[in-house]
């Protein structure tokens, strides 16, 4: 219910001001289970996604997000909370098993799921060859994956700015792919990488991003 209220006055007053171009959102399953893989080009790509899509959608934030003190830390709480936001600490040995358990009880329990394949923000416009979570995911869920591309977010809110600008934005769903072709391969690496690499194939058609074919740079800002 308060995610519902929320997103309802954040996203009437958002499609106010900034009049987002939202392109094939009628390729989203309206039920069950279902991946949502969008570029990463600026911290808000994980509230602008939720925000043009009828249903709920939970992404992974960081845990700093539901940590903070003071009104500000109230504030981010709330905002992060209330959209759905799952948070990890990245900090932890565990991370990455324990994001992935996360993302399969929000799936398994028929909910929408959106993964960053990039993991962390684009630091040059570009998009960066995709970590495998979002095909382990894929397998070991049976969920479809919908490519997603965003288009003008890093303009809207430039690294370094904390008060979005006026811009035109856009976001562009892709068909879904399924992958059960692959079912019971989820421990093959070969398998895992061919899924992620057609996955970021389509969002560089629907982004017409250039791509790079190697991981972001270690110490690249994270969402």
């Amino acid at each position: 219910m308060l995610y519902a209220v929320s997103k309802r006055v954040v996203g009437a007053v958002a499609r106010t001001i900034y009049r987002p171009t939202v392109i094939d959102a009628d390729k989203v399953p309206t039920t069950g289970p279902v991946i949502l893989a969008p570029n990463h080009l600026a911290v808000l790509d994980s509230f602008i996604v939720p925000l043009v899509l009828p249903r709920p959608v939970s992404f992974l934030a960081k845990a700093e997000y539901f940590n903070g003190t003071g009104a500000k830390g109230a504030l981010l709480k709330w905002l992060f909370s209330t959209w759905g936001a799952i948070p990890v600490d990245r900090g932890k040995g565990r991370a990455a098993k324990e994001s992935l358990e996360a993302a399969e009880k929000v799936l398994r329990a028929g909910g929408a799921f959106g993964i960053h394949p990039e993991g962390t923000r684009s630091p040059d416009g570009r998009l960066y060859r995709g970590r495998t979570g979002v095909a382990r995911l894929a397998l070991s869920t049976g969920a479809p994956v919908v490519p997603v591309a965003l288009t003008g977010t890093d303009k809207l809110q430039p690294r370094g700015k904390k008060i979005p600008r006026l811009h035109p934005v856009s976001v562009r769903f892709g068909d879904p792919l399924d992958f059960s072709r692959y079912a019971g391969l989820d421990s093959s690496l070969p398998v895992l990488r061919s899924i992620t690499d057609e996955i970021m194939y389509a969002i560089a058609e629907l982004s017409d991003q250039e791509y790079v074919d190697r991981y972001q740079r270690p110490g690249a800002a994270a969402a």
